[in-house]
């Protein structure tokens, strides 16, 4: 369980922008589910993402533990690009589907990354999972950004929203 007091909000930030800000190990997307869960609470009572917090508030964030998903690790050969201790660029290959679904679910381009990067990996959302933030379709080849940590996760993330990322 984690808390805040509220000491400053003299921009009258809503809930889940104020709670990004104070925690960056948090996206705005898993701040707004676990609002939407009743995990997180202000002086112990369910408010909306809306809310404005007040100087003096006590907000009760309970984290879920990350847990892990059925996944396979395979040893299935993508090309490395780069890779330090927070990313891992691949190059994907055409016909290779990212992420396990109905009618796919090995062979994919996590169950590589999970052979490739074992234990460090983003537990963005309370998964242990690869930090894969954005996509290539089935039959697009190119080189994809996989986040190691939930701080990169979250920057790359950001970025990618702000519109800081760029193909050139």
């Amino acid at each position: 369980m984690k808390e805040l007091v509220v000491k400053d909000n003299n921009q009258k930030k809503r809930l889940d922008s104020y709670i990004v800000e104070e925690l960056e190990d948090l996206s705005r997307t898993t701040v707004k589910r676990l609002i939407d869960e009743e995990k997180i609470l202000v002086n112990g009572k369910k408010q909306k993402s809306s809310y404005k917090p007040e100087i003096g508030d006590l907000i009760s964030i309970d984290m879920p533990k990350a847990h892990e998903i059925k996944l396979e690790a395979q040893d299935i050969p993508v090309p490395v690009i780069y890779e330090d201790n927070d990313i891992i660029v691949v190059n994907k290959p055409k016909g290779m589907v990212v992420h396990p679904a109905n009618g796919n679910p090995d062979g994919t381009l996590v169950n590589a990354i999970l052979a490739m990067c074992k234990d460090s990996l983003s537990g963005i959302g309370g998964e242990i999972r690869p930090g894969i933030v954005h996509r290539l379709d089935k039959d697009t080849s190119g080189l994809l950004i996989v986040a190691k940590n939930d701080i990169a996760h979250i920057k790359m993330s950001k970025q990618i929203q702000d519109r800081k990322v760029n193909n050139k």
